[in-house]
C-alpha cells in the first residue's frame, strides 16, 4: 500500500512553527520548545517575521525563505492571530507544504471568525493541504517522538490512540496518565474540525501498527458519513471506545459553545456506535 495522505501529518520529516517566539508562556514558544527538546529527529524551523533568533535556533521571516534555503517542509504548526491564518495557508500551500495544525482559536466560535475559516479552507482546498483544527491542542506521536502541542506535559510510549475534540480533556489525560504510567501512540486533539475529522484520523489508525486500541471523545459530529466508515473499519481491526458529551441538553449546550459542534439525537448515535461495532462508555 502506498502513503496515507495523513502521513505528513503524523510522519513529517521537516516542521515550520509560525509565532514560535522566547515570550514565557507564549503559545508558539511552547510548541518550539516541544518540538525541539522532545526528542523529535526531524527538522524544525521557526518563523516569527520580529525576530531573527528563537530559543538559540535561526528564526525565518517567513515559509518562502525556509523553501529558498533549506527545502521543503511538510508541516505547518500555525500559533497566530486568526486574521492571518488564510495567507499563511496559501503561502504554505505555494511553497509546497500539505498539512497544517493550526492551534490559534477565533474561527468557528464567532461570524466574523467563520468567514476566516472558510477562506483558509479554500486556499487549502486549492493547493492539496490537509488541515488540523483550528482551535486545537494539536498532535502527540510518541513513536516518533513528535510533539506539535502546546501542554506542558508530554506523552510515554503506549499502544493506545486518544481522538478528542476537547483539548482541555487531552491535556488533563495527559497528567493522569503520567501519574498511572499509561502510555500512547497518539493523541489527536480535532478543536474545530473544519477539515481533518474522526473519519479521516480513524481511517489512519486503523492501519497504524503502533495502535492496538482507540479511544474517542466526541462532542458532536459534522461528517456523519466519514465518521461512520472511518469507525467500522477501525472497529473491524481493533478495539474502539466511544465516549460522547452532550448526552442531556445541558451537555449539549456547553459542548456547542466549546466547539460550535453538531449535537444529534442520542439515540441515533448510539444505535450508528453499535452498527459499526465500536464500544460507548
Amino acid at each position: 500500500m502506498g502513503p496515507h495522505y495523513l502521513d505528513r501529518l503524523f510522519a513529517p520529516r521537516a516542521i515550520a512553527v509560525f509565532g514560535a517566539s522566547d515570550e514565557t508562556d507564549a503559545v508558539g514558544t511552547v510548541v518550539f520548545r516541544n518540538l525541539l527538546q522532545g526528542g523529535y529527529q526531524g527538522k524544525v524551523f521557526a518563523i516569527n517575521p520580529r525576530h531573527q533568533q528563537v530559543q538559540g535556533q535561526v528564526c525565518y521571516p517567513d515559509i518562502e525563505h525556509i523553501a529558498r534555503d533549506a527545502g521543503r517542509v511538510d508541516l505547518a504548526v500555525i500559533a497566530t492571530p486568526a486574521a492571518t491564518v488564510p495567507d499563511i495557508i496559501r503561502r504554505c500551500g505555494e511553497a509546497g507544504v500539505r498539512a497544517a495544525v493550526i492551534l490559534s482559536a477565533g474561527f468557528g466560535e464567532s461570524a466574523d471568525g467563520q468567514v476566516l475559516q472558510k477562506q483558509l479552507l479554500e486556499q487549502a482546498q486549492h493547493y492539496g493541504m490537509r488541515i488540523l483544527g483550528p482551535n486545537c491542542l494539536g498532535i502527540l506521536r510518541p513513536p516518533a517522538n513528535l510533539n506539535t502541542t502546546f501542554s506542558n506535559s508530554s506523552a510515554i510510549q503506549g499502544q493506545m490512540a486518544l481522538v478528542s475534540q476537547s483539548g482541555a480533556l487531552c491535556t488533563a489525560l495527559l497528567d493522569w496518565a503520567q501519574d498511572h504510567n499509561v502510555g500512547f501512540s497518539a493523541i489527536v486533539s480535532l478543536g474545530d474540525a473544519a477539515d481533518v475529522d474522526f473519519g479521516d484520523v480513524l481511517s489512519y489508525l486503523a492501519l497504524d501498527p503502533h495502535t492496538r486500541s482507540i479511544l474517542l471523545y466526541v462532542e458532536g459530529v459534522r461528517q456523519a458519513r466519514g465518521f461512520i466508515s472511518g469507525l467500522r473499519i477501525a472497529a473491524r481491526m481493533k478495539p474502539v471506545v466511544v465516549i460522547k458529551a452532550g448526552r442531556h441538553a445541558e451537555g449539549s449546550r456547553a459542548a456547542v459553545s466549546h466547539s460550535g459542534a453538531i449535537i444529534g439525537a442520542d439515540d441515533v448515535f448510539h444505535a450508528a456506535l453499535q452498527r459499526a461495532g465500536a464500544v460507548r462508555a
